[in-house]
């Protein structure tokens, strides 16, 4: 069983800043992640933040279910991330956000957040 725990959370103000500004940016309809290698001393591959906009979703819940279903799709589809992460001895920053008005299900989620990391492992691939 993998665990997508407190460690994977990316909280830190700076990292995010930078992450704007220098990060590169991936669009897998709905999800678009914004991506910045980073030097940081957490023992995992990477941290992310999972952002819903209250724009598209104004009621609170809604936000929650769907950075809760993005949340599960990654922890699920981390894995090839983390290989290659761990083999190269990188670790990134994310942020992704979904960019949907309507709430898709799971699967569809899950399609495009396989998609999302098949792009993402292609862009880190090459730099080695």
């Amino acid at each position: 069983m993998e665990h997508f725990g407190k460690a994977y959370k990316l909280c830190s103000r700076k990292t995010i800043g930078r992450l704007f500004k220098e990060g590169k940016q991936l669009r897998a309809f709905p999800l678009s992640v914004s991506y910045l290698e980073v030097e940081n001393s957490e023992k995992v591959p990477f941290q992310v933040v999972i952002s819903a906009p209250k724009r598209q979703f104004k009621r609170a819940h809604d936000r929650n279910y769907v950075k809760r279903l993005i949340k599960e799709v990654l922890r699920k589809e981390k894995q090839p991330l983390e290989d290659l992460l761990r083999a190269s001895g990188k670790q990134l920053a994310l942020f992704i956000v979904y960019t949907n008005k309507e709430v898709l299900t799971y699967p569809e989620l899950e399609k495009s957040a396989k998609k999302l990391v098949g792009k993402l492992l292609a862009e880190l691939q090459p730099a080695e």
